[in-house]
């Protein structure tokens, strides 16, 4: 492992269990991911993203039928700890995660601060007192008014919710935060806001993210490296500077050509038709019934991942 890597993933794979068939969610994802580091994981709607969250924080619904592969964290194998051990080591203390609609992950019935407090009380064992206090740390840190810590969800804004929830995750200061859709519901303003948030922690914390969004503008603000994935795979990754002037992979040219510009004259381009269901995914190349440059080979045969330090899944590049 090398010496400044936080994270390793190896041939992660989650399957769910459905009447009519597994849903292939995250078929064998391998990535890594530094310290101090983000990575944007972008991809369509349905093509796995959420479900790779899930898989690394081990949130696991009950129609589970695979669950497997290595994931490494600051060296060790924490997909070899039992479920008891990673809540209590891993889960919270060293990854946690802001979650898709603040509004639905905050306790209707409970103040906001104590909510914040908890993951402390819980998983480091202090008293109420001193984690309220690093509760209200973390309200100054993410720019929330210190009175806030005394009411309810429902009367906060939606930016304030979203502010509220990665105070949550940050209040044990784990050393990864994954975010998942984190202003998808927000404004154009507060998403910038948020933003501007989340690159003042990663710089006075050094925390590392992983952001999952489909959200190619925004992503570029925060992206030291880029993880394309489609139908259940990572397709490309590669360092954010270069990915988003040059992206290789088909799919990752088009995802880039569907963004509209403020300068020049060209229209936004689109992806003809669909992803594949994730119950029945076609032989070869997964992208290969949208694909503009498909020839005979993205029938035959799952493409391998070729380019050193540009790591891309293309027949093209083999």
């Amino acid at each position: 492992m090398a010496d400044n890597q936080l994270l390793r993933i190896e041939n992660l794979v989650l399957h769910f269990r459905t009447e009519r068939g597994a849903v292939k969610a995250v078929d064998g994802v391998n990535f890594e991911l530094n310290h101090n580091e983000a990575v944007v994981v972008l991809g369509e709607s349905g093509c796995g993203k959420t479900s790779l969250a899930k898989a690394l924080l081990r949130l696991l619904p009950r129609n589970v039928q695979a669950y497997s592969g290595k994931v490494f964290l600051n060296g060790n194998d924490v997909m070899a700890l039992n479920d008891e051990e990673f809540r209590r080591n891993v889960r919270w203390q060293q990854m946690s995660l802001v979650p898709q609609a603040a509004m639905n992950s905050l306790n209707p019935v409970l103040r906001v601060g104590e909510q914040v407090a908890e993951p402390l009380m819980v998983h480091a064992g202090i008293s109420k007192e001193k984690a309220m206090e690093q509760a209200r740390k973390m309200f100054d840190l993410v720019g929330v008014p210190e009175e806030f810590l005394e009411r309810y969800a429902f009367e906060l804004s939606g930016g304030m919710r979203q502010r509220s929830a990665i105070a949550m995750s940050l209040v044990t200061t784990p050393d990864l935060i994954i975010l998942d859709e984190p202003t998808s519901a927000l404004d154009v303003l507060t998403q910038a806001n948020i933003f501007n948030v989340l690159k003042r922690i990663k710089k006075e914390m050094e925390t590392s993210y992983i952001l999952i969004t489909h959200d190619i503008a925004t992503s570029s603000e925060l992206a030291n490296k880029v993880a394309v994935m489609y139908a259940g795979q990572i397709v490309e990754v590669c360092d954010a500077m270069r990915f988003f002037h040059e992206p290789l992979h088909p799919y990752s040219r088009k995802l880039m050509a569907s963004v509209p510009r403020l300068r020049g004259d060209k229209e936004p381009d689109f992806i003809v038709g669909q992803p594949p269901s994730l119950l029945f995914l076609p032989t070869g190349c997964r992208f290969k019934d949208r694909c503009p440059l498909r020839f005979g080979k993205c029938d035959e045969e799952p493409p391998v991942v070729n380019k050193e330090g540009h790591l891309v899944k293309c027949w093209l590049y083999v």
